[in-house]
């Protein structure tokens, strides 16, 4: 994996999410590109050697502008992601009000440039053959305030704040590290415990977190301010997706298509269970909806401004099965 130099002490980041699946990755690229970074965090965590650390929150943005100064740049990847609709309140606070308080205490506070993580979910489907670009701007019209939908917003925020900004859109990362784990990687759980699994005839781009983690750092280098860069791979349908996973872990390479119908109804039987009782969806209306997309895109965009390189979609699906195996979400 092409991970981007800098020369050392080419200056302070201050790095929001570094806790996070794809915020840990930028972290590391960070660290190996010569840059010193600052990190926020809510609690307590073993920062690397060399990471200076700063407890905070994003719904408390004006209190970041003295941990802020002496910073050269942001990278902000920090976001509550869940499907639960319970959760929408907290959701819209930090992934769309948190975005535009840390840009706003960013700017107070002097720094030169800030890239945000946004999601392919902010770009709009496939439409027949051609792959989203980013051009293509998905329609606000989710829900209020779901997952998907926060981010759109937060993106159109961040693009509109009055301090230099560029927006990296993640496909969907597959590799190590996946703690929680994102709806890709609960795919790859699954089917290590030998779920049988079902696809509902859409389809994703997937790519490495490595290559997501060094496409923030080149767009700190090289992006344009006001872009939009997408972080992606390779085009799949899900049924060829759960082939690479089965094929990587050893299981047996079938899958079953489910109606469209039958997985909706399932989904707001769940909902309404949730809502009762309280916790995490296990069927998420949200991801049912998306399954069904084509959310195939380009990433032609970054390759050419950015000198963005993506490796092996299918190795890294690989380096995700270890890690999983190796601790312990699939004996």
């Amino acid at each position: 994996m092409n991970a981007p130099q800098a020369a050392p002490g080419a200056g302070d980041v201050f790095l929001t999410g570094a806790t996070g699946f794809v915020g840990s990755h930028v972290l590391t690229a960070l660290l190996e590109g010569g840059y010193r970074v600052r990190a926020l965090v809510r609690g307590r965590w073993k920062a690397p050697p060399g990471v200076e650390t700063v407890t905070g929150d994003l719904r408390s943005p004006g209190a970041l502008v003295p941990a802020l100064r002496g910073c050269r740049y942001v990278i902000h990847t920090a976001a509550l992601y869940s499907f639960s609709p319970l959760d929408r309140a907290t959701i819209a606070a930090v992934n769309i009000q948190g975005t535009s308080g840390i840009l706003e205490a960013a700017r107070i506070a002097g720094v030169e440039r800030c890239v945000v993580t946004s999601s392919s979910a902010a770009l709009a489907p496939a439409t027949g053959s051609h792959p989203a670009t980013e051009s293509d701007w998905a329609s606000p019209d989710h829900g209020a305030w779901s997952y998907h939908a926060s981010k759109l917003a937060a993106e159109r925020e961040a693009l509109r704040a009055p301090i230099p900004v560029t927006t990296v859109l993640p496909t969907a990362p597959v590799g190590p590290g996946d703690r929680r784990p994102t709806p890709t990687g609960k795919i790859i759980v699954d089917l290590l415990l030998g779920r049988m699994p079902a696809t509902l005839g859409g389809g994703m781009n997937i790519v490495a977190v490595e290559d997501v983690a060094n496409a923030h750092v080149l767009a700190l280098e090289r992006g344009r301010s006001g872009e939009r860069y997408i972080a992606g791979n390779v085009n799949l349908t899900l049924a060829e997706l759960w082939r690479l996973i089965a094929r990587a872990s050893g299981r047996p390479e079938r899958t079953f298509r489910l109606p469209y119908a039958i997985a909706a109804a399932a989904a707001r039987v769940d909902a309404a269970r949730v809502r009762v009782t309280g916790g995490a969806p296990a069927i998420p209306l949200e991801g049912v909806r998306m399954g069904r997309l084509e959310m195939y895109s380009s990433s032609a965009k970054a390759v050419s401004e950015l000198g963005y390189r993506p490796s092996s979609a299918a190795d890294a699906i690989e380096r995700a099965v270890r890690w999983y195996r190796d601790n312990g979400y699939a004996a």
